[in-house]
């Protein structure tokens, strides 16, 4: 079958590779759709930290967020997946430990994650072979598109539940990019009021799309009371601001990585009595997504500005967008193509 490999910092080729046979416990899935993830790109430029720890390397197989239809299982799995369209939680714990068995397999000592970590093959393929475990099954009527958003919108929707809010309270986004976009959508979702930040005008055209009256850059953003902040950008400047932001007794959700340290004063922290709170990881929002994405709650397919071929995976992956690409931040790929 053909594989996009990574094969070291800023070389990826498509590749024909054995194709996956379902070790026991395991499903084998022929992926429909696959995004292209800023953790893709970190990878791709070998900027990802993990490939200084040790925890990936080259050749690298990426691609974790994805759906498809499951063609063969393995021994001890069930066999009423066959022929469902499905999606699957990147985040595969021991299944062992104190930490799994508390239903925190997310940050598993010993988790890998797919096309991500550990060596384990990512869904930019053909095919995927996944723990039974770690699906989830979609509706009939969810189009891959929608399938393949599952996880960025689990990420999205794990934020804003830590975020806290009240009906009629208000939210302030930090940054414009898919997870911020997807925030937004599920905080308005809910009923909270949702303003976002962006760098600048450019970068809030696609809010203003999806029907956000409320966005702002830095210099124009009004002093209102903000009961909750997500900072959903890459910008190492901004977890501070989210903290300078936030209505004493509020909280503050750290979703976005900067490639370098950011800081905050504890101290303003502790004498604002601020929640702050971390997520990694799409685990426990991935069945919050898949509902909301199927009872109309929240459409996502807007930010989805291109579907491409596998051979297109590379150009997008040094962050050139594809010629006629829509105003969203995602790109998706149909590896059939």
């Amino acid at each position: 079958m053909r594989a996009l490999v990574l094969t070291g910092p800023g070389r990826a080729e498509v590749q024909e590779v054995e194709p996956p046979v379902p070790a026991p416990g395991q499903v084998v899935v022929d992926v429909e759709r696959a995004g292209v993830c800023g953790t893709d790109m970190e990878l791709f430029t070998g900027d990802m930290s993990y490939l200084r720890t040790g925890r990936s390397w080259y050749p690298l197989r990426p691609g974790h967020e994805w759906c498809g239809i499951v063609t063969a299982v393995g021994e001890g799995a069930d066999r009423s997946w066959l022929g469902r369209r499905v999606t699957g939680d990147t985040m595969l714990g021991c299944g062992h430990c104190d930490r799994c068995r508390a239903g925190r397999h997310h940050v598993c000592a010993d988790a890998a994650e797919i096309g991500i970590s550990r060596g384990f093959a990512g869904a930019l393929a053909e095919q995927l072979a996944v723990p039974a475990t770690a699906l989830h099954a979609l509706p009939g009527a969810m189009d891959p598109t929608l399938g393949a958003l599952v996880e960025p919108g689990g990420n999205a929707l794990r934020a804003v539940r830590a975020a806290g809010l009240r009906q009629g309270e208000r939210l302030l986004i930090l940054g414009t990019g898919t997870i911020g976009l997807l925030a937004a959508l599920f905080a308005r979702a809910g009923g909270a009021e949702a303003h976002l930040m962006g760098r600048d005008e450019a970068t809030l055209s696609m809010a203003a799309r999806l029907g956000f009256g409320h966005g702002w850059t830095r210099a124009s953003l009004p002093a209102l009371p903000w009961h909750a902040v997500i900072d959903a950008s890459n910008a190492s400047h901004l977890p501070a601001l989210a903290l300078d932001l936030v209505e004493p007794a509020g909280r503050v959700v750290y979703i976005g990585l900067s490639a370098a340290p950011s800081t905050i004063d504890s101290r303003d922290l502790v004498l604002k009595d601020v929640t702050a709170t971390g997520i990694l990881g799409a685990s426990a929002g991935l069945a919050g997504a898949v509902t909301a994405y199927a009872d109309g709650s929240v459409d996502a397919r807007p930010l989805v500005a291109a579907t491409l071929g596998l051979a297109g995976t590379a150009e997008v992956l040094t962050g050139r967008r594809p010629a006629g690409a829509g105003a969203g931040p995602k790109i998706h790929i149909d590896p059939r193509r």
